[in-house]
């Protein structure tokens, strides 16, 4: 297992998915990555992009994610683990209300966010996107989540979860971006706090006993499943279906049992109303059944 650094630097930024995109690492199963990140809108310092070149018309027209990154042995059919290993904020980070943007200062040492309107929240960081191109030939935007990942925007996602995501492309070519300081579900304003990253680390590993219908996750207390559609009615089907899959599996149970037992004991939640894609996740708490 070793631990390899992405420089924050023109070659390693891309706005776009594709399986035709050149990685900028290969590393091998149960490798480390650490980079810093640009936020959403491809700034460092509030003021100015980036870049001064960057292609908006087509790949550079979403998120600013750093990568890919392939791995090694990866092929479709096997499940992507990622586990985050950090998220830390820079100093500031803004937010849209109707047209008006309203910054905040971020000190991560202590865990807070205050607005230039005085109001102050806590810190909960996570990257918005984790994710990697379709199986299919293109160009395919940041903008909504998939199957195989990309926009999932759950605030759940924090430090000490690992993502487990279905691989469409060879190689996987995994990126990720897009620094949220906190946010709520549902992300009602199309932001949470976003901010670039002083550094972010995940660990990535693959996985072949996991025959996912669409994502999961494993928190330090909780078990994850995402639905996503245009349709906020399938999207949370496809979570309560792939909650389902996951039950039977970890609490060695028939379908209809671990019906019964989600509404018992499964929270559903909007994890998105505002990224073209609506989005859900079902979460069983720990203590939930026992």
């Amino acid at each position: 297992m070793a631990l390899h650094e992405i420089p924050l630097e023109r070659r390693t930024l891309h706005g776009h998915f594709s399986r035709d995109l050149e990685p900028v690492l290969v590393i091998d199963p149960g490798d480390s990555v650490r980079f810093q990140s640009l936020d959403a809108g491809w700034h460092w310092e509030m003021e100015a992009e980036y870049l001064d070149d960057r292609d908006e018309a087509e790949l550079d027209s979403g998120h600013a994610l750093n990568g890919p990154t392939e791995v090694r042995g990866a092929r479709p059919g096997q499940a992507l683990a990622v586990q985050i290993d950090e998220v830390r904020p820079r100093s500031w980070g803004v937010t849209f209300g109707e047209g008006d943007m309203f910054p905040w200062e971020i000190d991560a040492d202590r865990g807070t966010a205050t607005n230039d309107r005085g109001a102050t929240v806590s810190l909960a960081p996570f990257l918005g996107v984790i994710g990697m191109p379709p199986g299919e030939a293109g160009v395919w935007s940041t903008i909504p989540p998939r199957r195989c990942g990309g926009n999932v925007d759950c605030k759940l996602l924090v430090a000490g979860t690992t993502l487990f995501l279905p691989i469409a492309a060879e190689g996987a070519l995994v990126s990720a971006g897009d620094g949220h300081a906190a946010q709520g579900d549902g992300e009602v304003s199309g932001t949470a706090i976003e901010c670039p990253l002083e550094s972010a680390q995940i660990t990535v590993d693959l996985r072949d006993d996991l025959d996912l219908r669409m994502p999961i996750a494993r928190t330090p207390d909780a078990w994850l499943a995402f639905g996503f559609d245009k349709d906020l009615d399938i999207a949370a089907q496809l979570a309560v279906e792939t909650m389902l899959d996951l039950m039977e599996r970890e609490l060695e149970t028939d379908r209809k049992h671990a019906l019964a037992l989600a509404s018992v004991a499964v929270d559903l939640a909007v994890t998105q109303l505002v990224n073209e894609t609506k989005g859900v996740h079902a979460i069983l708490r720990d203590e939930a059944i026992r």
